[in-house]
């Protein structure tokens, strides 16, 4: 008996690494294969349109207040913007957020500008985590989880993700942690 129970248990942790680890990858194919039927033609020549032009494709999202944030407004106005897709439930989002939040601290005044795209289905949980992780620059969900909009525009297939874009909305960077972010952008805002 306390054999099945400690298979089962781990049985329980590894789906639990396997839905989240490494980068917090889909655990659900059939969600996924649900999400890419539901691409539309909008989406696909956005998609292609920044393929050809290696430029970021713009979208709209409410905010953490409800109001609706639209991506380019930020970026029109900020020297880089970093577009962070992430989620409360994932732990290598949770785990990379104070590398993040140095990103900001060290170079906010200097024209960074991290936009938040959270993947969570929960209100709730997605505004605790922002309070907690101490996230204090624009945040946007649609509270669809992988089914978001933004998501699904940039092809996220897994989380943490981002993807920096300098005023001209030429992207210049993605999926750069830790330190890598760090000399990033410091290279890009001397």
């Amino acid at each position: 008996m306390k054999k099945a129970t400690f298979l089962v248990g781990i049985a329980a942790i590894a789906l639990t690494l396997a839905s989240c680890c490494p980068k917090c990858k889909k655990a659900d194919n059939n969600q996924q294969t649900a999400t890419e039927q539901t691409t539309d033609s909008a989406t696909e020549k956005a998609t292609e349109q920044a393929a050809n032009n290696a430029g970021y494709i713009d979208f709209e999202l409410p905010g953490a207040d409800g109001k609706m944030l639209r991506l380019s407004d930020i970026v029109s106005k900020n020297k880089i913007t970093m577009v962070d897709f992430w989620a409360s439930w994932c732990g290598p989002c949770r785990a990379e957020m104070p590398h993040v939040v140095k990103a900001y601290n060290d170079f906010h005044s200097k024209g960074l500008e991290i936009v938040g795209v959270s993947l969570d289905e929960r209100k709730d949980d997605w505004l605790n985590a922002v309070k907690e992780l101490n996230m204090n620059w624009p945040q946007m969900s649609d509270l669809k989880g992988w089914n978001s909009k933004a998501a699904q525009l940039y092809h996220i297939q897994g989380i943490p993700a981002s993807v920096l874009i300098n005023q001209n909305g030429e992207i210049v960077g993605q999926d750069l942690r830790g330190e890598d972010l760090h000399n990033r952008l410091a290279e890009l805002l001397k």
